[in-house]
């Protein structure tokens, strides 16, 4: 049952990541791309990562993904905006493109799968375990990354503060 689903997620999540790049109008753009995020947090779910599917839902398919599309629909961009590439420019995209599937296709020759347990048996992506792992394990880390947050928004306060 998890194998189809998992075929399922992973068709899903590629005909709607192709249909953000080929999609003409910039709204369905966004909405293909929150329904490419719904489909990532459905893989953290079959991996056994709860806690990641909930916050990858709720960081890059809640808000990010509204941001965007109220940013999409307050530019109300169109086509006559739009200028049109010359041929050279998508002939040299074409180019860097295949280069960049070449590189990735022999990187990925060179390394071994090796798969020595089940990720779907183990237990890391529950919150209770990961809470203990981030606070045994990765304190001094987590403690640095909260104060350069929050040294990065003071930094954001003091910028956005008329004089």
């Amino acid at each position: 049952m998890k194998i189809y689903l998992f075929y399922f997620l992973s068709i899903l999540a590629i005909y709607s990541a192709l249909m953000v790049v080929i999609s003409k109008k910039p709204v369905h753009t966004v909405l293909y791309l929150t329904l490419t995020m719904f489909c990532i947090a459905g893989h953290y779910v079959l991996l056994n990562a709860q806690f990641l599917a909930v916050v990858h839902v709720i960081v890059y398919a809640g808000a990010i993904m509204v941001l965007f599309l109220f940013t999409v629909m307050l530019l109300n961009l169109n086509n006559e905006g739009e200028f049109r590439k010359s041929a050279l420019v998508r002939i040299a995209a074409v180019v860097a493109g295949g280069l960049l599937m070449i590189t990735l296709v022999a990187a990925l020759k060179q390394t071994d799968i090796l798969q020595t347990t089940d990720p779907t048996l183990t237990q890391i992506g529950l919150v209770k375990n990961l809470g203990k792992v981030l606070y045994r394990d990765y304190l001094l880390p987590f403690e640095a990354s909260s104060i350069l947050f929050l040294s990065a928004m003071v930094g954001a306060v003091l910028l956005g503060k008329k004089d």
